[in-house]
């Protein structure tokens, strides 16, 4: 080593060595893959049961789908995103109290209530030091705590814990409009379509935003990594 040449690492160097970071596209697919799993595919499920079979065997369907994939990846010793889980553990209140109550009523009503309830641990997050996204983040990027007490990447969270809050007060509304004004076909076919577009819309959003703040802070792949 030349002398007088510094062995300390600063942040700079943090900020510029992006060797070790993923590239932006692993992060969409990331998101995509997390949203098909857990979302859309026990969407289309439910819709395709329900249609075949009847609306009690489109509920065990969704259900077994969700607990298959967590244990698909628990096999294959991939990480489960908390999504997935969030996912499953609705599916199972959702299922055992419909089937307690004899009522399919109460099985599309829960999803008002829960989209209340996981708002409302959003906003009530904000007053924490870890909003939600933040404990959630993980699922989607490699955290590591000098990252995320970064100026900017805490506002970043907070922000976007805000912005899913409002998204799911936003679903809750309108599944409340639509139960209250469409048939059950119709109900679960347009609930599904305008669960699943204000979803897509709010993590596009997240991804564009997030990209933006990560490539300022040195946390993605330059665009040249990408070429193969």
């Amino acid at each position: 080593m030349p002398p007088g040449t510094s062995t300390s690492v600063t942040e700079t160097d943090l900020r510029t060595d992006t060797s070790h970071r993923p590239s932006l596209r692993s992060i969409v697919k990331r998101v995509a893959l997390s949203l098909v799993i857990a979302c859309a595919v026990p969407a289309a499920l439910f819709y395709g049961f329900l249609m075949a079979t009847g609306v009690w065997t489109a509920m065990l369907v969704a259900l077994a789908w969700a607990y298959g994939a967590i244990a698909w990846r628990a096999a294959t010793h991939r990480r489960t995103s908390g999504l997935l889980i969030l996912t499953a553990i609705v599916l199972t209140g959702r299922t055992v109290v419909s089937f307690v109550a004899d009522s399919t009523y109460f099985y599309f009503l829960q999803p008002i209530i829960s989209d209340g309830v996981v708002a409302t641990a959003f906003l009530l997050s904000l007053a924490s030091a870890r909003p939600m996204v933040a404990r959630l983040a993980g699922d989607f990027y490699p955290m590591d705590h000098e990252i995320s007490v970064r100026p900017r990447i805490r506002r970043l969270f907070r922000d976007l814990t805000l912005v899913w809050a409002l998204v799911c007060l936003g679903k809750a509304s309108a599944t409340l409009w639509l139960l209250q004004t469409q048939s059950m076909e119709t109900f679960v076919l347009a609930n599904s379509l305008t669960g699943l577009s204000l979803t897509a819309l709010a993590a596009a959003a997240t991804i564009v935003t997030a990209a933006v703040v990560a490539r300022d802070e040195g946390l993605l792949c330059p665009a040249k990594a990408l070429a193969v």
